[in-house]
């Protein structure tokens, strides 16, 4: 099959671009996608006039998608129907195992839950939809990092200011990396009381059509010194892979 040179470069940049919050100079892409910036000055002007780059005019000027790219990236969720998608498996797993279910997505350095499902006579917790906690004390977070790819995982671990929020709290770089690495062994995420000292929760991954993390989901609830941890994480994961079959993933994780 032959590929339009020209095309691939356009969606080279834009999928680099998306991964750059704080945006990315014309040098920067050459040097990342090996191109003749002459070709990358091109491409990325036409993608300003459209909209689908917008370019902050500093003294260098940064690139970050544009409102046309991120319309887009709206239809296609839409067309996806993704959140009808995970609503009724979600509010059903809250049913059958008896704790509030959380599905959350990463921003920077920080999860937002997005859904929360809670079973008929719910433990209140304090995480609502909408609101943020950081990554590597949170089991949404660290599932979601434990498997997204390294160039992702260095962007957040250089922004990350660690601070304890109970004396279980993961407080240094080099702890969490091996925490991730727990976690990917394992299969599924802990977060054992290092947010709240009375709330300890469960997280698993959930992925895209592409592979990618889209999100994951927790499972929350009081600390019980009898409570089988390892049980419940492995059924989280079971749920996350069922949740990610239904969004089209195909692959297997590792």
């Amino acid at each position: 099959m032959k590929l339009n040179r020209t095309a691939k470069r356009t969606v080279d940049i834009l999928k680099l671009v998306s991964k750059k919050p704080d945006g990315v100079t014309l040098d920067e892409i050459c040097e990342k996608l090996d191109m003749p910036k002459t070709s990358a000055y091109d491409i990325a002007t036409t993608l300003v006039y459209t909209g689908m780059l917008h370019v902050a005019r500093e003294q260098r000027q940064r690139y970050t998608i544009g409102l046309t790219a991120y319309r887009v990236g709206i239809n296609y969720t839409n067309n996806l129907d993704f959140i009808s998608v995970i609503d009724p498996v979600l509010k059903n797993f809250a049913r059958e195992v008896g704790k509030t279910v959380f599905f959350g997505v990463r921003s920077e350095d920080a999860i937002v839950y997005i859904r929360k499902f809670e079973p008929e006579n719910p433990i209140i917790t304090t995480a609502t939809v909408g609101t943020k906690n950081p990554v590597y004390c949170t089991s949404l977070g660290k599932a979601i990092l434990a498997y997204s790819d390294e160039e992702e995982q260095q962007e957040v671990f250089e922004r990350l200011v660690f601070k304890k929020f109970t004396e279980r709290t993961i407080d240094s770089l080099p702890a969490f990396k091996e925490e991730l690495t727990r976690v990917r062994e394992r299969g599924y995420s802990l977060d054992a009381r290092e947010l709240e000292e009375h709330m300890e929760c469960v997280g698993a991954p959930v992925f895209g059509p592409d592979g990618g993390v889209v999100g994951a989901i927790s499972l929350s609830s009081l600390y019980k010194p009898t409570e089988d941890y390892e049980a419940l994480g492995h059924l989280a994961s079971e749920k996350a892979m069922e949740l990610s079959r239904s969004l089209g993933f195909l692959g297997n994780i590792s």
